[in-house]
């Protein structure tokens, strides 16, 4: 007779709770907190690169508001994921030092998922690929995202399915040909923008996939002044150059004709004002 399923079961919470395996000797006290906030942020990526997956089929079968709810689930989740980083600024910095050495050469730059949510979002680099050439069940992984479309592309080619001139990227062509294409697609986006009420499935996608793109830069941000809290302007456990490098990504956006169309739009061809406003 089998017994019925129980928490600890289903959740597989016995080996759960044996994952954190802390190397330092003798054991520092802070070292359970790093892995386990860590190994969350690995279950936190799982389940982005779930949401963003899933993203991906509704807006190919343009169904746009069940995607856009997908992209909202996933920002929720990045509020979680900023919050969680200063947790970690309970160490102080000594404590830190007390285990940060056991690390070596393992780094933050290795986490396979989060450069999978690059890649899918749209900031696909091969040289990050060759990082990963150690690690044959990361790079399958990885290269299989690279050669898959974004979400970008994806959005780009359901505004073009929608009756707008939001073209592609097409990497044969020339630097200027590119730029050109470019612009097109910033303004197909001023369209939505300027016509929201109208084009309200669009506009709902569009302000998703930003505010994805904005709460991950906003985790960036927290990262960055958490390292700099902890180790200063020291270089990372793998090499890395540390605060240096991450301040490097902060300008990176997974949509830049997303943000670059709000400095396009213009005020006199936007939708009726306000219905409530005085007629005094």
């Amino acid at each position: 007779m089998t017994e019925p399923l129980s928490y600890n079961k289903y959740l597989r919470v016995p080996e759960l709770i044996t994952l954190q395996t802390c190397l330092s000797d003798p054991a520092q006290h802070d070292e359970l907190l790093f892995i386990t906030i860590h190994q969350a942020y690995e279950l936190w990526f799982k389940q982005i690169l779930h949401e963003l997956d899933a993203a991906l089929v509704l807006i190919d079968q343009a169904r746009a508001f069940a995607a856009t709810l997908a992209l909202q689930r996933v920002v929720e989740i990045e509020r979680v994921l900023v919050a969680q980083i200063h947790i970690l600024e309970t160490m102080t910095p000594i404590s830190f030092l007390g285990f940060r050495d056991e690390l070596n050469p393992a780094s933050g730059f290795q986490s396979m998922q989060f450069r999978e949510i690059e890649f899918t979002s749209g900031l696909k680099d091969k040289g990050t690929l060759n990082n990963f050439r150690a690690d044959e069940f990361a790079l399958q992984r990885l290269q299989a995202r690279f050669e898959r479309p974004t979400l970008g592309q994806a959005f780009f080619a359901y505004l073009t399915r929608r009756g707008l001139d939001a073209p592609p990227d097409a990497a044969t062509l020339a630097p200027e040909a590119q730029q050109q294409l470019y612009q097109r697609r910033v303004r197909a986006v001023v369209e939505v923008l300027t016509h929201f009420e109208t084009r309200v499935a669009e506009f709902q996608l569009a302000e998703a996939l930003l505010a994805h793109d904005e709460h991950f830069q906003l985790w960036r941000a927290h990262h960055i002044k958490m390292v700099e809290r902890m180790v200063g302007a020291k270089r990372g456990t793998g090499g890395s150059e540390g605060v240096g490098y991450l301040r490097t990504t902060l300008e990176q956006k997974f949509f830049p004709e997303l943000w670059e169309a709000r400095t396009h739009l213009n005020a006199k061809h936007g939708a009726a004002g306000c219905p409530f406003a005085s007629e005094s």
